[in-house]
């Protein structure tokens, strides 16, 4: 993982939270996607709280963007919270069976 981002994991009964911590760029994308392959073998909703990111850059949502495809064909929802939702939630993939949406909740 990379030194200045980390991804925290907590199961919340029916569903995976996942708390971003720092710099979003293109090799926290492949992170980020590889957990994500994980957790939708054990749940169909990720709660994904993007307040603890200090900065996005593009290409890391670009590299998200065209690696969501990978999960095409699994019941998954996504859920974006946090100051940086709009951002993430914009990255759905289009043509994609995946349910991306952002929350109001900013915590």
């Amino acid at each position: 993982m990379a030194a200045n981002f980390k991804i925290t994991i907590h199961p919340n009964g029916d569903m995976m939270q996942l708390k971003l911590k720092g710099y979003f760029d293109g090799i926290s994308a492949y992170e980020l996607i590889n957990i994500l392959k994980q957790c939708c073998r054990h749940t169909s909703k990720i709660s994904i709280q993007t307040s603890g990111l200090r900065e996005v850059n593009p290409f890391g949502l670009a590299v998200l963007q065209d690696n969501l495809k990978s999960l095409n064909g699994r019941s998954l929802e996504l859920v974006f919270s946090g100051q940086q939702a709009s951002q993430f939630a914009r990255a759905a993939p289009l043509g994609t069976d995946l349910v991306i949406t952002q929350s109001e909740q900013i915590g």
